[in-house]
């Protein structure tokens, strides 16, 4: 398939599951507006490359995603780019944390949320008048088997995670039949930075080497024994950008090496 001649925003997107995103789209054709942290050196350099290798426009914003005005920005700065309007959403930034609820710190508890809930809400919010006037448009929110299932020390993530899931299916409801579809993508373990993180704090605590905690982490949640990979996730989310998926609507994909089919 070909996405020549839409534009996309991907938040979250300098680095991970979100990078792996953008890359996909961006092979297919996509205008792409990059979001995310990092340093400016670094996203200049991934910035400029996905575009020399795609042939697409590649641009960056660095809308902080806990305030809903700079998130309106970043919409409106991509329309302007790409020609006015945003034609796919990708929904990604998101943040982590692991405590008992107990000992979870409040301010941890309203950023999660605000990143990973709240922002996604302000980004649709900004984006959706447009592709309705367009007739067409492509949201997907990028989930977690963490919003279907729970895990122990994750309040916020997965109090965030379900209702990312429930959002999806409201606005999947509400733009049945527009043109625009919302769907989200509920992964596994992926090994990003922020897995990556947890699988250190693991192999610290329980004083064993990196690479036991790694495979203590799969074995214990995605029968697979494998990670699932930033590049099939972008590549589901190609597939929900093309017409066999126009009729998908409020849809939580599992992507997740069987984890939630136990």
């Amino acid at each position: 398939m070909t996405l020549k001649g839409k534009s996309a925003v991907v938040t979250g997107s300098t680095s991970g599951i979100g990078l792996g995103i953008a890359e996909a789209l961006a092979r297919q054709g996509a205008a792409v507006m990059l979001n995310g942290l990092g340093e400016p050196e670094a996203i200049e350099k991934i910035r400029s490359e996905m575009a020399a290798r795609w042939g697409v426009p590649v641009g960056y914003h660095g809308a902080d995603m806990t305030r809903p005005a700079e998130i309106a920005a970043l919409i409106a700065a991509a329309a302007e780019a790409h020609g006015g309007g945003v034609d796919i959403l990708v929904n990604n930034a998101g943040i982590q944390h692991v405590d008992p609820i107990e000992r979870f710190p409040a301010e941890r508890w309203d950023a999660i949320i605000a990143i990973n809930l709240s922002a996604a809400f302000h980004a649709i919010q900004a984006a959706l008048p447009t592709m309705r006037a367009r007739g067409w448009g492509r949201i997907v929110n990028i989930a977690s088997v963490h919003g279907l299932v729970a895990s122990a020390n994750k309040v916020a993530y997965v109090a965030a995670k379900h209702g990312l899931v429930g959002l999806t299916r409201v606005v999947g409801l509400e733009t049945a039949g527009s043109g625009v579809t919302c769907n989200a993508i509920c992964p596994g373990w992926v090994l990003t930075p922020l897995v990556r993180r947890q699988i250190e704090a693991r192999a610290r605590e329980q004083g064993i080497p990196f690479e036991a905690a790694q495979r203590d982490l799969l074995v214990e949640k995605q029968p697979s024994g494998q990670f699932v990979t930033p590049e099939q996730i972008g590549d589901l989310t190609v597939f929900l950008c093309s017409e066999a998926a126009a009729q998908m609507n409020g849809a939580a994909l599992t992507l997740d090496g069987g984890w939630t089919a136990q």
